[in-house]
């Protein structure tokens, strides 16, 4: 199982010089990626966690990320698609993995926040059509050739975008969601699964079973599907009901369970915790945990 880590990307911590330090020390330590996520804003009467009070805009800050480092990947978890065109996407994705060098990886959701939706002027439904035709836009706009798409949601007229991303077909384009027709969309048609803050560690189980059987019904190897896992990192307090909380120790064994789960990459993630992630934490001391708990929990020991 790869090792990643989450990107400063939300509350105190998300600062230019945090930014640069975490994702160039990131890459020294031996991690295998950086890991951003998307929040556009908070209605006035929506009850969110402060995680999400103040986000910066992934594709800028991996972009910045990017420029700072040579190696590391950088991934998205994830872009709601409803909320901008494919071609646009296409056109950023494809851009920051051509300006890294082919190190980028790209989440993709249908979203669940109305007052993101009513800003955007989107609509996720039907999400499983909306979201395949999506991918194929994808995959015409990066083929580096002449693209015309014509379908029920989404239309290119023929055109030619260049430059192409740096990997060969674009940016691996993983899924996110929870319902099983989620999953098996993921299996059937994307480079594999990319789970939630919130999914349990059973439910990362079953996830894993659902893509993977997915993938070998649509005559894919189940095994090369990519299984992502998002895991909340709580450092120095245990909580039975977050595998990784507790001690270095406690949070390593708990990294091991999503291995034995079958998630292929395990990112921890520090922007859930307030004292980081929290828009009213000192910046400094929370840059100062979130480089502690990169340090101690580094792959390679």
């Amino acid at each position: 199982m790869l090792i990643s880590f989450g990107c400063p990307v939300s509350g105190a911590w998300a600062q230019p010089e945090t930014l640069t330090t975490i994702a160039q020390r990131a890459e020294e330590l031996g991690y295998h990626g950086l890991w951003a996520f998307q929040r556009l804003l908070v209605g006035r009467d929506q009850d969110l966690a402060p995680i999400y009070h103040s986000v910066l805009d992934p594709m800028v800050a991996l972009t910045w990320a990017a420029a700072a480092t040579s190696r590391i990947r950088l991934g998205v978890s994830v872009i709601n698609l409803p909320y901008v065109s494919p071609t646009y996407l296409a056109k950023q994705a494809g851009s920051l993995d051509r300006l890294s060098g082919g190190r980028f990886d790209l989440g993709l959701g249908t979203g669940w926040s109305e007052p993101e939706f009513v800003a955007t002027g989107s609509d996720p439904k039907p999400r499983g059509p909306r979201t395949e035709e999506y991918l194929e836009v994808l995959k015409v706009l990066f083929s580096g050739g002449e693209a015309e798409y014509a379908g029920r949601f989404y239309r290119v007229p023929p055109s030619r975008m260049a430059p192409a991303p740096a990997q060969a077909g674009g940016p691996p384009v993983l899924l996110g969601g929870t319902a099983d027709v989620a999953l098996r969309r993921a299996g059937r048609i994307a480079a594999g699964w990319v789970s939630s803050s919130r999914t349990s560690l059973p439910e990362i189980e079953r996830g894993v079973r659902i893509v993977r059987e997915a993938a070998e019904a649509a005559g894919r190897d189940p095994d090369s599907v990519r299984i992502v896992v998002r895991g909340v990192v709580q450092a120095g307090r245990r909580d039975e009901a977050i595998p990784l909380s507790g001690t270095w120790d406690q949070i390593r064994a708990g990294a091991e369970r999503y291995a034995e789960a079958g998630a292929t990459e395990l990112f921890y993630e520090p922007n859930w915790d307030p004292r980081i992630g929290g828009p009213e934490a000192d910046p400094r001391a929370a840059a100062d945990l979130g480089a502690e708990i990169l340090a101690a929990l580094a792959p390679n020991g």
